[in-house]
């Protein structure tokens, strides 16, 4: 987990990992909020992102207190879906399709499949494919990225609109042999790579006939997360400043934190500032953002910057993307359509040294920062406000915004170690001027142990917390300046995700776990939470040694109101072979009933790792189960197979 945490962390821009440091212990946050103020001139913007750099650089670069070669962000699970009365996702899509699970109804998230019920686009592995669900046949495939595989970096990401597709690729720069200019047969045509720029790769596609490319765009850094409202996609990217520390064999650690700060004397601009190209109609532009585009808040490391990126997908190009950038960091996106959240707190850069060292976190590096920008218009992103609240999040779902309301839950303190002295809690937040302020909060939830999944539904919060059993907290948020806990239900395991299921109903997928805490296999649960000062759990499902990617992905999990379906992928370890089913129940008032499971089976060997069930759609009565080897169409009323799509 260790190895893999770090390997999370490491963003290779040329020759040098993205610098993210810790703040010094001596940095003050504003405790209500702070202002963004743009630079004077360009010349200024520079000397000040030196000077602030300067003082997070070491013997090794940009790390915490200058003793580690790097720290990166972990980047963030997609977790549970809509803040609503109802599923969010079925209430945004038409009757006759599910859509994908997403955060908030009308603001869309990047996946790996989507549909609009006249088509279904998916997207994996370098290659785009189109269905026809009516007469379920492949009508369309367009290869991105030649000769990536499944284990070819990270995941792609797809937005949809009428004929238009935007595909996200986190690594468009790894891999590529080829640029995103029109070419023959819908194909990628043969160009070089663009020179320097390291970080993500949108690419338009035309659906109206072939599929092709007709418009891409690169820029450095790394994708954060990206929403789509209408037409309009706001992309967010998180970069660095592309410096390069050699390491200095003979050389004392004085010595090499002078001469990485000689490195930051010596830089430009064009060091700091995002570039990025764009490519339409077999033609190539390449720009900067502007320092009159860039803003700093009052406390800020110099070694990160955020941009949002606006994208209109009822044109026919990308064009520069209009760029708002902010010095700062930010791992986490939460919009609830008119307003866009951009999150960042200290945990990646600070838990895993002080895990390793058994140290308690100073509780002024456990802060989470958050800007709020007015996405209500087509053009550019308008920075609103910011704030700062004690802890961490756990995702995106840790923010919800009602009644004019952002509401917050973190995690503070040691969670590791034999006596953990966490606590966790929920802040009310509401803008004033341009500070997000605080109007209300509810402290010590869970002491011990820290949050594993929070859902704000209209006026009430629910809080799972996890060590050795699972408090599921109801929080009563209708009063903003007065938020109480109104009940509280301990159980064995968690819930790692939750899920409104109307009627006072309540949907959790997580983890079993003996008395002691440790995990047993997949649960589903049903809470009946009509009675919110007593919440009880009226139904349990339990898979022995099973484990499921919407426990940490919630884009995996299927909920179809219309006939209380309950879709979730699993893996289940036997004494063999993984098994990897697409398991549906049916959420009833008395419990659940299991309705069947759906396989992709190909066969051992090669393609064996490739039958894993990542999605599941509904269309006009259908089940869609997508994995890396194909689509499969399973009838919802008889549970047999329709078609089986290969891809492989």
């Amino acid at each position: 987990m260790g190895l893999a945490l770090v390997a999370g962390l490491a963003l290779v821009t040329g020759c040098t990992a993205e610098p993210v440091p810790v703040p010094p212990r001596d940095r003050q946050v504003p405790a209500g909020g702070f202002r963004l103020v743009a630079f004077d001139s360009c010349p200024e913007a520079l000397r000040q992102l030196k000077t602030a750099a300067r003082a997070y650089v070491g013997p090794w670069g940009f790390g915490p207190n200058g003793d580690m070669r790097t720290f990166g962000r972990a980047e963030q699970a997609a977790a549970p879906a809509a803040a609503g009365s109802a599923d969010a996702a079925s209430k945004a899509a038409a009757p006759g399709y599910s859509g994908t699970n997403t955060h908030e109804a009308g603001a869309d998230e990047p996946d790996l499949v989507k549909t609009d019920g006249k088509r279904i686009v998916t997207v994996q592995h370098g290659k785009l494919y189109v269905v026809d669900p009516a007469t379920r046949r492949l009508t369309g495939e367009l290869e991105l990225a030649p000769g990536a595989d499944q284990f070819g970096g990270a995941e792609d990401g797809l937005l949809l609109h009428g004929d238009r597709a935007l595909v996200l690729r986190r690594d468009g720069w790894a891999g590529m042999a080829k640029s995103a200019v029109p070419g023959g047969g819908g194909r990628v045509a043969d160009a070089p790579m663009p020179e320097g720029i390291v970080g993500p790769q949108l690419i338009m596609v035309d659906l109206s006939g072939e599929p092709k490319v007709i418009g891409e765009y690169r820029i450095d850094g790394n994708l954060v997360d990206a929403r789509q409202v209408g037409t309009t996609v706001r992309v967010v990217v998180r970069s660095a400043p592309r410096l390069n520390f050699p390491y200095r064999e003979r050389a004392t650690d004085g010595q090499r934190t002078a001469a990485n700060r000689e490195i930051i004397d010596n830089a430009t601009a064009d060091d700091w500032l995002p570039r990025y190209e764009v490519t339409s109609g077999g033609r190539t532009s390449a720009g900067r953002v502007g320092c009159e585009r860039v803003s700093r808040p009052a406390a800020y490391s110099g070694t990160s910057l955020v941009t949002v990126l606006s994208f209109d997908l009822g044109t026919t190009t990308l064009g520069a993307g209009d760029p708002v950038t902010v010095i700062a960091d930010g791992d986490t996106v939460y919009s609830n359509g008119p307003r866009l959240y951009v999150a960042n707190d200290q945990r990646w850069r600070v838990l895993p040294m002080l895990t390793a060292r058994n140290i308690a976190p100073d509780p002024r590096d456990e802060t989470t920062e958050i800007y709020q920008f007015d996405i209500s218009g087509a053009g550019a992103p308008r920075y609103v406000a910011a704030a700062s609240v004690p802890g961490w999040l756990i995702n995106q779902y840790a923010m919800s915004e009602w009644d004019g309301h952002l509401r917050v839950a973190t995690t503070s303190g040691r969670t590791w170690g034999n006596k953990p002295n966490s606590t966790s809690s929920v802040y009310v937040l509401r803008a004033d001027g341009t500070a997000l302020t605080q109007v209300g909060k509810v402290t010590g939830l869970g002491k011990g142990e820290r949050i594993y999944a929070v859902r704000f539904v209209g006026g009430t919060g629910y809080v799972v917390t996890f060590r050795q059993t699972d408090p599921l907290y109801t929080v009563d948020l209708r009063d903003p300046g007065a938020p109480k806990v109104s009940g509280e239900l301990k159980i064995n395991g968690y819930s790692a995700y939750l899920h409104p299921a109307g009627d006072g109903r309540l949907l959790g997928v997580g983890q079993e776990a003996s008395d002691q805490g440790r995990v047993q296999g997949t649960q589903l649960s049903l809470f009946d939470v009509s009675d919110p000062a007593k919440p009880t759990r009226i139904a349990q499902h339990h898979v022995k040694q099973g484990h499921s990617e919407a426990e940490f992905d919630p884009h995996a999990f299927l909920y179809w109101p219309a006939e209380r379906l309950v879709v979730v992928p699993l893996t289940v370890h036997g004494t063999g072979m993984p098994s990897n089913v697409a398991l549906t129940l049916r959420a009833g008032d008395g419990g659940f009933t299991e309705v069947g499971a759906v396989d992709h089976t190909l066969g051992t060997g090669r393609l064996e790792g490739m039958t894993t069930i990542r999605r599941s759609l509904v269309v006009d009565g259908v089940l869609w189960t997508v994995s890396a080897a194909g689509l499969k169409a399973t009838s919802l009323s008889t549970m047999k197979t329709l078609d089986w799509l290969r891809t492989v």
